[in-house]
């Protein structure tokens, strides 16, 4: 009994104390938004065939199906042209601020906004990785994903640093951005532009409201108590958000693993073949006639993806065995990527798998990009440096020339 309540108490403090995995969330966060950005700025010349007013799926139709199902998507404010343009380049800034981690509370909430907005309007437009990406950016609204590889870490840094000096840190672009997002959240409120689906309101107000309270408390707090009891539910959401995701990813292998084994083309092994011989999935036919000139390797890529799916939430137990299996499905999504001209759908699902890599692993890859950085910084400013000097011997020989 003494045992399980000294687990139990030590569960409840690792939970409590610190927010998990911050390099996990910081690499969901950099993979979910260079996914979408990457897509709407391929997707810049169709953007009206896509998302616009002039599409298929007009407005008209559009405005039917979400009365049906209430989804929230800004882009139903209105029909004007000029409001998708504003609306498209949105989802492009907040897919940037939150590629770059810049108050990520904030951003993480309008890059929501932003990918439900494009997604709810034309839903008949995506490939499956556009499902992962709309589950997602609503999760990452509830983690504290900027900790790490952020701009909001390297703020924090200075701030300790400034305080460590002495110095008086005031933060005036957290308040004057609440206040313009707040005005903005109660004017569309007011104007009855939120009747519908009661989720994302309350996501927005309750993010609102929180970063409200967490300024006022953090200014006017004559105790830490307060502030450490915020920072209690932070962690205890975030924590929760992450097993969310991690449960999220789990369920799309198990259930798409499971579904394979009932098909009949995945039972016999040669249910990989067909979709290499589809002209819509085959940006290189000379390259898919290779890999399915072999039966036999036609059979084993079609049981390997089966067994890999099926097996994987198995073993999570198992450190070693989990870190194969997710280097298999990073490297198929990869080749899904190539072969069969998915890159999106294989982006979006290589940023789901992240969730699952060594803490160890993303260190090492965060301090080969940081000294990578640094040599580029350095050989920059080498290379600056003789321009200069070439500079000032120019100028030096003209003023002695007109001396």
């Amino acid at each position: 009994m003494n045992r399980f309540a000294l687990c139990l108490s030590h569960g409840i403090a690792r939970v409590t104390d610190a927010a998990l995995g911050p390099y996990q969330t910081a690499v969901i966060r950099i993979g979910f938004a260079a996914t979408w950005l990457l897509f709407l700025l391929r997707e810049i010349p169709h953007r009206q065939e896509l998302y616009g007013p002039d599409g298929p799926w007009n407005f008209d139709l559009a405005q039917q199906l979400i009365g049906t199902n209430g989804a929230f998507t800004a882009l139903m404010w209105s029909d004007g042209q000029a409001w998708f343009e504003f609306g498209y380049a949105f989802a492009i800034l907040s897919s940037v601020l939150m590629l770059l981690g810049w108050r990520t509370r904030t951003t993480s909430v309008l890059f929501m906004v932003g990918v439900l907005s494009l997604q709810n309007r034309s839903i008949f437009m995506g490939d499956g990785g556009d499902n992962v990406l709309h589950l997602m950016s609503v999760y990452l609204v509830f983690t504290r994903c900027g900790l790490v590889w952020s701009l909001d870490a390297r703020r924090a840094r200075r701030a300790r640093e400034a305080r460590a000096r002495g110095e008086r840190v005031v933060d005036r672009a957290g308040p004057a951005l609440w206040g313009v997002l707040g005005f903005v959240l109660i004017a569309v409120t007011l104007s009855g532009r939120m009747d519908g689906d009661w989720l994302i309101p309350a996501i927005l107000w309750a993010v609102w409201l929180a970063q409200g309270l967490w300024w006022l408390v953090g200014r006017r707090a004559r105790t830490a108590q307060p502030r450490i009891l915020l920072d209690v539910v932070a962690n205890i959401v975030h924590n929760g958000a992450l097993l969310v995701i991690m449960a999220e990813a789990c369920l799309i292998y198990a259930t798409a693993g499971w579904y394979k084994i009932q098909g009949t083309l995945w039972q016999d092994g040669t249910a990989v073949y067909y979709p290499l011989h589809l002209e819509y999935f085959s940006p290189w036919p000379a390259l898919a006639g290779l890999l399915t000139v072999s039966g036999t390797l036609v059979m084993l890529v079609t049981y390997g993806t089966v067994i890999v799916q099926v097996a994987f939430p198995f073993t999570l137990f198992n450190r070693r065995v989990k870190n194969v299996l997710l280097a298999a499905m990073i490297t198929e999504h990869a080749v899904i990527a190539v072969i069969l001209g998915l890159p999106f759908f294989s982006l979006a699902m290589i940023a789901a798998d992240a969730v699952f890599l060594p803490t160890s692993f993303l260190r090492r890859l965060g301090d080969r990009a940081a000294r990578a950085r640094e040599r580029v910084l350095r050989r920059a400013v080498r290379a600056k440096v003789p321009e200069q000097r070439s500079a000032e011997d120019s100028e030096h020989t003209h003023v002695g020339f007109t001396a």
